[in-house]
């Protein structure tokens, strides 16, 4: 048996949780929802979970105006772009550091789980930002694209 790659399989989890994030900030931007209303909500017969008067600034900024929604999707366009790597990106320092892509991630983790149809993303990106941590302390080292050049697979 082989060893884990946490990097690789971190990136492969990160991705994952990116496109749901994206999916799920087009929905919540169409169907608002603060997800922990039901913490000091009050249930009422027609209606259902009222949210307290304490969750008005969460009110605001994502059903109000989908701020929070619309922060979760361009950080997630800003991710994918860093992940899959842009042009403008491919071969930097930046693409290859771990510390950056757990502070997105951590952050997508935090934009997601306030609205409700991101609580899957933001688990998604809180797995991959806790695989990029043990990558990290691991010691793992992302590889420069120059240094594979020319060794693909098998010619015919």
């Amino acid at each position: 048996m082989g060893n884990l790659i946490w990097h690789e399989y971190a990136r492969y989890v990160a991705l994952t949780s990116v496109a749901y994030s994206m999916w799920a900030a087009f929905w919540g931007i169409l169907y608002r929802k603060y997800f922990f209303d039901f913490v000091h909500g009050i249930v009422r017969s027609p209606g259902g979970v009222q949210p307290a008067a304490s969750d008005s600034i969460f009110i605001t900024v994502i059903v109000k105006a989908p701020i929070v929604q619309i922060l979760s999707m361009l950080l997630a366009f800003g991710y994918l772009a860093l992940d899959y790597p842009a042009p403008f990106l491919k071969g930097s320092v930046i693409h290859r550091s771990f510390p950056i892509r757990i502070i997105l991630l951590f952050l997508q983790t935090f934009l997601s789980i306030l609205y409700y149809q991101g609580t899957n993303a933001a688990l998604y990106s809180f797995i991959a930002a806790m695989c990029y941590v043990r990558a990290q302390v691991k010691g793992e080292m992302m590889a420069d694209a120059k240094d594979n050049k020319g060794r693909g697979g098998g010619k015919a």
